[in-house]
């Protein structure tokens, strides 16, 4: 495995000193938002992992490897690049083996950070059960993730585009723990509540960490979710969102919009029609993850 393996001085360093690392995804640079916020979010993202004690890890693959840890200029040719593939488990053999730019799913960085030995994985929503899924099978592979690569995942919990009920359906069937930081609902990626609640609420970093270690000293494979909602004052409003993205829904069905397009194509609809709002929330949201991040790997040191 560490022939595809190309760590930056940073993250070597790190590893060597036994640091807390924490992994970042690439997609929401390549794919998430547009240049140059999602740039300047990425190193924003980077900063608040520094100061919150931790070394941070985005990856991505580049030139036939897996680079965990990025350099500025890498984070530009991904921010800048169009035709950068959007890349999950079953991908991750193509654009390594053709040596394709690829920016990491949610799935694909669970994978690349356990074969780096990182533990903590920070996003901004995991994928899910897509509305419709019960004829389309449209299942994010981001959830069989979960059910059996041992990372743990900090995210706002889902986007609201998906069917939520039915993805906390599948991660309990999976067997996969969803944990909430501060509140027992489950977020909703914009908003704070989505009417499900979490399997369980843990508000410290310690408790969390327990609860992590614990689960896989017992051997008992696959990742937690834990589910850090928005802060309220960059938060949208429930009825709001949920209207705009019935809207979002119906416009990428007559557009004939599926497979990975649909996610993007969603989100840049709903930063229309909510006239740039829903960008900012993301951005808050992420950059409240990576602080959430960084104190968990912290304290998964001393667990």
């Amino acid at each position: 495995m560490q022939q595809y393996l190309a760590f930056s001085p940073e993250v070597t360093a790190a590893r060597a000193a036994g640091k807390a690392i924490v992994a970042l995804e690439s997609t929401i640079i390549s794919h998430g938002m547009p240049y140059p916020q999602n740039v300047q979010t990425a190193r924003e993202v980077e900063q608040i992992i520094r100061d919150g004690g931790a070394v941070p890890a985005t990856i991505a693959l580049i030139g036939g490897k897996i680079c965990v840890g990025l350099t500025d200029e890498q984070l530009e040719l991904l921010g800048k690049s169009p035709d950068a593939m959007k890349v999950s488990r079953r991908d991750m053999a193509y654009a390594l083996s053709q040596k394709k730019l690829g920016a990491t799913t949610v799935a694909a960085t669970m994978i690349c950070a356990q074969l780096a030995g990182i533990s903590v994985f920070v996003t901004g929503g995991i994928g899910g059960v897509h509305r419709g899924a019960e004829t389309s099978f449209d299942i994010s592979a981001d959830l069989q993730e979960l059910a059996q690569t041992n990372v743990a995942v900090v995210c706002a919990g889902v986007k609201s585009i998906l069917d939520i009920g039915l993805t906390l359906e599948y991660l309990e069937t999976q067997g996969v723990p969803v944990v909430s930081v501060g509140q027992q609902g489950f977020p909703a990626f914009f908003t704070r509540e989505s009417g499900f609640n979490a399997d369980f609420r843990l508000d410290t970093p310690a408790e969390q960490a327990a609860f992590v270690k614990t689960k896989w000293e017992l051997g008992l494979r696959g990742g937690v979710v834990v589910a850090a909602p928005v802060p309220e004052q960059e938060a949208m409003p429930k009825e709001e969102i949920d209207g705009i993205t019935l809207q979002a829904l119906q416009e990428a069905e007559e557009n004939g919009v599926t497979g990975k397009k649909v996610t993007p194509f969603l989100l840049a609809r709903i930063k229309t029609l909510t006239g740039g709002r829903s960008l900012a929330t993301n951005i808050a949201l992420v950059k409240n993850n990576a602080r959430v991040g960084a104190a968990l790997a912290q304290a998964l040191l001393t667990a």
